[in-house]
């Protein structure tokens, strides 16, 4: 028998829900009625890409989900109405969805693609190029304290 530690992975990109949770504490599933519910997501990266793949079964990619980027953030949004139909039993979810997660680096918007198959939306994000230089000079330029005015 081995008595080594469990090791604990940790995400190199933290999402907001990891901030705040999702329960509040001491109400297993509670959550506020006009909270969104969270989208299961994984994120992975290589190929000169991060790849965001979120659960959302059951929905219409054209009218039912929506994704915004700024900065380094990427939001996931979704609306999953019910239908009209009386039911016996139902432990589908419906109502609104939204996740974001923040990403190491500017999300080039434009280059953003995004696919939705059998109850999988894959998000594909390319990895900005990184610049050559990270520092630069600054110029300083000498005031003139008697004259009260600039000096070249």
């Amino acid at each position: 028998m081995t008595t080594g530690k469990v090791e604990r992975r940790h995400s190199r990109f933290p999402d907001f829900n990891d901030w705040f949770g999702r329960e509040f504490p001491g109400l297993p599933g509670w959550r506020p009625g006009a909270a969104a519910h969270s989208i299961p997501v994984e994120v992975s990266s290589g190929d000169g890409a991060y790849v965001l793949r979120a659960e959302l079964p059951g929905m219409d990619p054209e009218h039912d989900i929506s994704i915004t980027v700024d900065d380094n953030l990427i939001t996931v949004s979704a609306e999953h109405g019910e239908g009209t139909e009386d039911k016996e039993h139902s432990e589908f979810r419906y109502g609104s969805f939204r996740r974001t997660v923040r990403l190491p680096a500017t999300i080039p918007a434009d280059d953003v693609e995004a696919s939705y198959a059998d109850g999988i939306l894959t998000v594909r994000i390319p990895v900005p190029d990184e610049t050559a230089t990270t520092g630069r000079r600054i110029p300083v330029k000498r005031i003139d304290t008697t004259s009260g005015g600039e000096r070249a």
